[in-house]
């Protein structure tokens, strides 16, 4: 009886997490990009360098670092709720959680090859990712996920077909 009480908790933890899940890795990689591009700067260029040579311990550190930053920035937000200030306190925490998913990308690119020096963080990141892959298979195996691709792909054919088609290409 316990079970069948907390299967719709656990549906809706699932959820949660996916969209979680979702988000991160529909920003991952055009955020990294974007990090990628303050590179260019040479005290950037000097940091990833430094970055790259840490010890594995201290890689760890540095990939828990953005995590103990945005500590100030939510409790920042939550007291701009406190105050009456509802749509700046959420989008103060959007803007962190943005900000601070191409930092943790960059970083991670950066690091990884020390972190999996460790042991414990190599086996950690084989379930992690292990559990992440079926988290997401569920999640495209479902209605509402394969109902929203259908939508989405009407949608572009749509826009294509409103575009005009030239087919000798542009002309110079």
């Amino acid at each position: 009886m316990l079970k069948a009480l907390l299967a719709p908790l656990r549906w809706i933890f699932r959820v949660v997490l996916a969209l979680l899940i979702l988000f991160e890795e529909w920003g991952w990689e055009p955020l990294r990009r974007l990090f990628a591009l303050l590179a260019r700067l040479p005290l950037i260029r000097h940091l990833e360098a430094l970055l790259r040579r840490l010890p594995p311990r201290w890689a760890f550190v540095v990939l828990l670092l953005p995590s103990l930053l945005i500590v100030p920035v939510k409790l920042a937000a939550l007291w701009l709720v406190a105050q009456g200030r509802v749509v700046l306190g959420v989008v103060v925490v959007v803007a962190a959680k943005v900000v601070g998913t191409a930092l943790l990308a960059w970083l991670f690119q950066l690091i990884q090859p020390a972190l999996m020096q460790l042991p414990w963080f190599t086996r950690l990141y084989a379930h992690w990712t292990t559990w992440k892959a079926e988290l997401l298979a569920w999640v495209r195996a479902s209605q509402v996920w394969r109902t929203a691709r259908a939508i989405k792909l009407r949608v572009r054919r749509l826009f294509r077909a409103d575009r005009p088609h030239d087919p000798e290409g542009p002309r110079g």
